[in-house]
């Protein structure tokens, strides 16, 4: 789908400006020309490995399940070909939700070049988070991972998994990925760079290693409770940026933030530390994806508790931060106060003059003429 951002001038072909400005027409004819290689024969061999899934095994049906033939996915170096071309979609969707919601509801508000960055990055992650937690939700009760928490750990290696839960891991991927030409293409501040850097090379090292080493399940579930916790606060903040009175949200994700960490912590410990370190095969074995080793154990213990930990230590500068823009804004409040009150004239002052002092009309009264009369 085109998208042309509206401009008074033209900058030139191929220049800085011209690519901003048009990133997301350029994105979709590439897009564009893999769709396009599925109508003929010579290019769909190659155009299928961008556009589609690959690595899909079918199982005939047996006796005891009398259902059809199951499709299960495996993961191999094509799904990188696949992951690219998502990105390029992820790309086309930023643009459509930046230009044809975000930008509205900017000119509309009026918000200040700081307050109006953090809009368009807040606008943009509540969208995802919501929709991943959606997504992420059905296949969790589809797949009967609520009901059975055992299922998290038992007959790993997970290596076959089905078609919704391989194209939410590629998504996954293919967003945060795109994330790094949005950099560019949203001509983000220097300062702010590394900050985003580092939370999109978590979010990467995290999903891909739980999408590399088959602990899938585990993933999602840490997922779908990350990224509601997230929802909530980015969606605070939308509300906030509206009216700056509001703080319910913030308080209610608060909440929630230590709780998730630690249901995360515990999840995490009672399948690495407990499900997988009961299971008879510890073997190393690359050709069945079968990791359940001492040492990966630890290095994966070891990621999601310095994650939570680096969250949390961000969560606590985050509430002292605010806790002091709360308490350096009631003095200049109490202040104002006591400055209207001490202005504030009494009755027999208002009778005599303006703030207690008397008047020329006050001075000149009937009454002062008569005694001076007298």
């Amino acid at each position: 789908m085109a998208i042309r951002k509206k401009s008074s001038k033209n900058p030139p072909v191929l220049s800085h400006e011209f690519i901003v400005q048009n990133h997301a027409d350029i994105v979709s004819c590439v897009a564009m020309v893999f769709l396009l290689g599925l109508m003929f024969e010579i290019t769909a061999k190659a155009a299928v490995i961008f556009v589609t899934l690959q690595y899909n095994v079918t199982i005939p049906a047996t006796e005891e399940q009398s259902t059809e033939t199951i499709s299960l996915y495996h993961y191999g170096i094509k799904d990188l070909a696949t992951v690219f071309f998502y990105m390029l979609v992820a790309i086309i969707i930023h643009a459509i939700i930046q230009e044809y919601v975000l930008d509205k509801i900017n000119r509309r508000m009026h918000f200040s070049k700081t307050k109006h960055s953090k809009f368009n990055e807040s606008g943009q992650l509540s969208a995802f988070y919501l929709f991943s937690c959606v997504w992420g939700t059905n296949i969790l009760v589809s797949e009967n991972y609520v009901s059975d928490p055992t299922s998290l750990w038992k007959d790993y290696p997970h290596t076959l998994i089905p078609f919704q839960m391989k194209f939410f891991y590629i998504s996954q991927l293919a967003y945060w990925f795109h994330a790094f030409p949005e950099l560019y293409f949203q001509k983000t501040k220097k300062e702010d760079i590394p900050r985003q850097l580092v939370y999109i090379g978590l979010y990467l090292f995290h999903i891909a290693g739980a999408y590399f080493l088959n602990l899938t399940r585990l993933g999602l579930v840490l997922l779908v409770l990350h990224y509601f916790v997230e929802f909530l606060f980015h969606i605070s903040r939308l509300f906030y940026f509206s009216d700056e009175k509001y703080q319910k949200g913030f308080s209610l994700w608060a909440g929630l933030f230590v709780f998730g960490r630690l249901l995360t912590l515990i999840l995490s410990v009672l399948t690495v530390g407990f499900g997988l370190a009961r299971a008879e095969n510890q073997d190393l074995d690359l050709t069945t994806g079968n990791f359940n080793i001492l040492g990966i154990r630890i290095i994966v213990l070891s990621s999601i508790c310095g994650a939570q930990a680096f969250m949390m230590w961000k969560f606590i500068n985050f509430q002292l931060r605010r806790w002091r823009e709360h308490s350096s804004s009631q003095p200049q409040s109490l202040k104002k106060k006591s400055v209207t009150i001490k202005g504030r004239p009494s009755k027999k002052e208002r009778e005599n003059g303006v703030n207690g002092t008397v008047t020329s009309n006050g001075a000149d009264s009937p009454r002062s003429r008569k005694e001076k009369s007298s």
